[in-house]
């Protein structure tokens, strides 16, 4: 398919059209010609007062496959991220057969082959996530594992996370750590603070993931290691990733979009579509996580994308399942929050891509097309319709939101 985009206003600090407003000519999947009044036999797009950049990467979500499938499979999954922009998926390893060894890599990446979304399994640290061994890191790594994790389970042995991080650094593999400290969170719900106790439910105090921020941070120093902290939450988090990394540490971080526009208020309703993990947290951190976004402490913005079947969320929140449904939310969710557009493409699509170690697209001549084409103002209503998912847990189900993908591009397929 040949496609001719009119107009477009190009954001990719990579290019050399960067900031300019020009026609994008695509043929057999190569970005052929980049200039003004192209005329070609192609589909054409008009893109004036649109945005195109390279498509989006999401280093957090969560996909059924193996074994949950009546959550999401890769074929929705996908439908879904391409919906909201990504071209590029890390895939955690929260599945009912966890991704431990190189058969589940390899089985993910056979199954999302030929997809227009490039999806990249993430492996488990520990053997069946069970926080006790580690899992065939190697193995996973030659069968095309970029990085590993036990996805929404932290690492609690600090001894297990120091050999993983010295083991994972032999051949240049990137650990994210889920920063909680499961000894202080216990099994309260929601954050602690001044809702919590409004609501009557024992709260997980900022501490828990505060504290395991630090525990690996001095075992990354220690290790001489680089580390990734997936969806960090608080004040006190920024501020201890800001200081390594003014110390020289080789750390990064992400944020859910999730945790940028909504604070621990929403809960007051006791609606289980809030109930996420890490929780929702104050109005100050909600600040202090968007000040990190802007001074480049936080790397990255993640979907955090988690279906459920509604049983496990039409029930009481105390019983409710953690998480919402976020590809198709995360770009409006994130200019919600007041983000300018070109932090937002460094955010989404850029630095998600150089820490996992993969490569970056291009908007330039002879460069394979790998992009988004993306409406800042537009608005649409989010509902059972236009939501690509399996799952509708989302707080956001009935909205209307602004900031609307109109199209992505990758693989030589087309998504609009």
């Amino acid at each position: 398919m040949n496609l001719l985009i009119k107009s477009a206003t190009i954001l990719d600090p990579g290019s050399p059209f960067h900031q300019q407003i020009a026609d994008i000519l695509i043929e057999n999947g190569v970005i052929t010609r980049i200039a003004d009044d192209i005329e070609a036999d192609a589909e054409l797009v008009d893109a004036e007062g649109k945005y195109v950049s390279p498509g989006f990467f999401d280093l957090n979500c969560n996909i059924g496959e193996l074994g949950l499938e009546t959550k999401e499979d890769i074929k929705s999954g996908t439908r879904a991220a391409a919906a909201g922009g990504f071209t590029g998926l890390a895939m955690m390893p929260n599945t009912a057969n966890p991704v431990h060894s190189k058969a589940e890599v390899e089985y993910l990446i056979n199954r999302s082959k030929n997809n227009l979304v490039d999806v990249y399994p993430l492996g488990t640290i520990s053997h069946k996530r069970e926080g006790k061994d580690l899992a065939e890191m190697y193995d996973m790594y030659l069968s095309g594992a970029k990085a590993f994790t036990d996805g929404n389970r932290p690492v609690q042995d600090a001894g297990l996370m120091e050999r993983a991080l010295l083991y994972a650094q032999g051949f240049d593999a990137m650990v994210f750590s889920y920063p909680e400290d499961t000894a202080i969170a216990g099994k309260a719900k929601v954050n602690e603070g001044e809702i919590s106790t409004l609501l009557g439910m024992k709260g997980i105090p900022s501490l828990a993931e505060e504290l395991m921020i630090a525990r690996d941070l001095y075992l990354a120093e220690y290790t001489v290691s680089k580390i990734h902290f997936s969806t960090i939450s608080t004040a006190r988090s920024v501020e201890l990733i800001r200081e390594a990394k003014r110390k020289g540490l080789e750390v990064t971080c992400d944020v859910a979009a999730h945790h940028l526009v909504l604070t621990d208020e929403a809960l007051l309703g006791f609606d289980s579509q809030y109930k996420v993990k890490p929780p929702l947290r104050t109005k100050d951190d909600v600040k202090a996580l968007i000040k990190g976004l802007k001074d480049g402490t936080i790397d990255a913005i993640v979907s955090q994308h988690t279906p459920h079947e509604i049983e496990f969320k039409d029930v009481e929140f105390e019983v409710a399942a953690y998480g919402m449904v976020g590809f198709q939310t995360a770009l409006p969710i994130a200019l919600k929050a007041g983000l300018p557009v070109e932090l937002l493409v460094e955010k989404l699509a850029i630095n998600p891509r150089e820490i996992l170690g993969v490569e970056v697209p291009v908007i330039a001549e002879g460069e394979k097309a790998n992009l988004v084409l993306f409406d800042v103002d537009a608005e649409w209503e989010y509902n059972s319709k236009s939501n690509l998912s399996k799952s509708v847990n989302s707080p956001f189900i009935g909205d209307t939101l602004k900031g609307k993908v109109l199209l992505t591009y990758n693989n030589q397929q087309l998504s609009k």
